[in-house]
């Protein structure tokens, strides 16, 4: 996923915050029932504070350690139940009722109650949107705000929560789904406050924190009170950081890895001709772009934006960087979700064209411009210094010279959602499977700063969108979703860029992953038989 904010300091990483006697010495539990998983992945998380961020590495590790009232289904984004085991819903959708589960407790030992779910989403609605950067993207904002649209949520007995809202919202339900609105500890929050809490998480779920060695590993663990029986299967997982595609590949040849994501596309042949290992496809639902901030000149221009988008040749970037694993982006979103509009034609790659853009708007000479790549692999993104490096010569075919300018992780996301950036490469990968995850999060005037790191707006569009999550007849929201498409087209914030699939690599003997489409994966029910 992937938008974001930044993860906080490094140096104050917690070791051993629950108790617990972990570590991530794989050979000291060798002899364990269920072993120790070692995940390879392309960067380190921001924060273990699913709340705090939206950042994909982040909830990749979360989705482990807490739960949410109501979850996706395994393998795709229709809803089911887990914290909450049934819902019911008022006639003029307004009320939501959910009946939670009874006899789970966090892995502090704090009862999972009606009033640890009221107490969690107090604390984002009193929150702001450097603090809790997505709820304000899915509801509207905070307390007090006029768009917000949780009226209120109060505990009707022990196991019974009521949320009423001020307005309908479609997407309400997918929206509680999603691992950034997981309900943690309220004890441990109370105890460690915000900025701690991100290195001390503590939820539901099947596995439990050990360590975070930053930029290293982090270390979850079996929680052996765990509500559902007979998970997980695994004694412990350890996530590693390893930035480099050929070096996490070779991790995984060598046997020093079980899993591994982020795999290069050109690499999958070597995976896929290799008896130990495993190629794993995940669902795509994903777009990979080129954001251009509009507050910042020339992009402040559209004419210089749709010129941007016939200068770069998305289909070439594909066939080097994705080996028939992606398709050309038209659009801000994937064709895979609801609402997509397959009429738009989208750019066509004509250098001449863009050059004639740009003489009529005023840079027939070319310009300067600061173009930033990614640092870390990433699903919609194999190896952003080396499409930067195409793009780069693109554009100075059309005279416009692109410095490529890098940061840190933690620090590229900061500055680019504080539109520091002239041009800057990014993706989201959707998290509950509604058009609005992606065309609003991403573009509307209320996630400027957050979510929407070009800084674009459109009142027209803005009020398209919020129509479109009051209705609840799908086909006339989709109409409302398809109507805003062509606006974005026309006006050209970003470059779209590719809908990937993204390609994991695991030992012959893992099993029980079933990769999901948001890109956070459950581990609870898989297995590796060493044999």
């Amino acid at each position: 996923m992937l938008a974001a904010c930044s993860g906080g300091d490094d140096d104050n990483a917690s070791t051993d915050a629950n108790d617990s006697d972990g570590g991530d010495d794989v050979s000291s539990d060798e002899d364990s029932t269920g072993g120790i998983l070692v995940f390879a992945r392309g960067g380190d998380s921001t924060s273990l504070d699913p709340s705090r961020t939206t950042e994909g590495e982040t909830f990749k590790v979360t989705k482990n350690i807490y739960e949410s009232i109501v979850t996706f289904e395994e393998g795709g984004t229709e809803i089911v139940p887990k914290l909450a085991h049934d819902w019911e819903i008022s006639e003029d959708s307004l009320t939501y009722t959910f009946f939670l589960e009874e006899g789970v407790t966090f892995h502090d030992g704090t009862d999972f109650n009606a009033d640890a779910v009221v107490k969690n989403f107090e604390r984002w609605a009193a929150g702001d949107a450097d603090t809790f950067p997505y709820y304000n993207s899915m509801f509207g904002g905070f307390e007090g705000d006029e768009g917000h649209v949780i009226e209120s949520v109060k505990a009707e007995d022990d196991y019974t929560v009521v949320f009423k809202l001020k307005r309908p919202q479609a997407p309400f339900l997918k929206n509680l789904a999603m691992d950034m609105f997981s309900i943690a500890s309220p004890t441990a929050i109370e105890k460690y406050g915000d900025d701690d809490f991100e290195r001390n998480p503590v939820g539901t779920g099947p596995f439990k924190f050990v360590e975070w060695k930053p930029n290293d590993s982090i270390t979850i663990e079996r929680y052996d009170d765990y509500w559902v029986d007979g998970l997980p299967k695994m004694d412990k997982v350890v996530f590693r950081s390893i930035p480099d595609n050929s070096a996490r590949l070779n991790a995984l040849l060598a046997g020093e890895v079980d899993l591994a994501d982020g795999i290069n596309p050109s690499d999958a042949a070597a995976i896929q001709d290799n008896a130990d290992l495993q190629l794993i496809e995940r669902p795509s639902m994903n777009v990979g772009y080129l954001g251009l901030t509009v507050t910042r000149e020339p992009f402040d221009n559209k004419l210089v934006r749709q010129a941007m988008n016939h200068a770069i040749d998305k289909q070439s970037i594909i066939d080097t960087f994705f080996a028939g694993y992606a398709t050309p982006a038209v659009n801000p979103m994937p064709p895979s979700i609801e609402g997509y509009n397959d009429e738009i034609e989208g750019y066509e790659y004509d250098p001449e064209k863009a050059k004639e853009l740009l003489e009529e708007a005023g840079y027939g000479d070319g310009f300067e411009m600061e173009l930033w790549a990614m640092p870390v692999p990433r699903p919609y993104m194999p190896d952003g210094q080396k499409v930067a490096e195409l793009m780069q010569k693109d554009l100075a075919d059309v005279g416009i010279t692109a410095e490529i300018v890098s940061h840190e992780w933690a620090t590229y996301l900061d500055l680019a959602s504080k539109g520091e950036a002239d041009a800057f490469l990014l993706g989201w990968t959707g998290d509950n499977g509604d058009p609005d995850n992606f065309l609003y999060v991403l573009l509307d005037e209320d996630n400027i700063g957050s979510n929407n790191y070009t800084y674009y707006k459109n009142d027209k569009m803005h009020d398209l969108f919020i129509e479109a999550q009051t209705v609840t007849d799908q086909s006339k929201r989709n109409e409302l979703y398809k109507e805003a498409q062509v606006i974005i087209n026309e006006e050209a914030p970003w470059v779209p860029l590719a809908h990937s699939t993204p390609l994991l690599g695991a030992v012959e003997g893992l099993s029980g992953l079933v990769p999901h489409p948001t890109g956070s994966d459950l581990l609870s029910n898989v297995e590796v038989d060493r044999e």
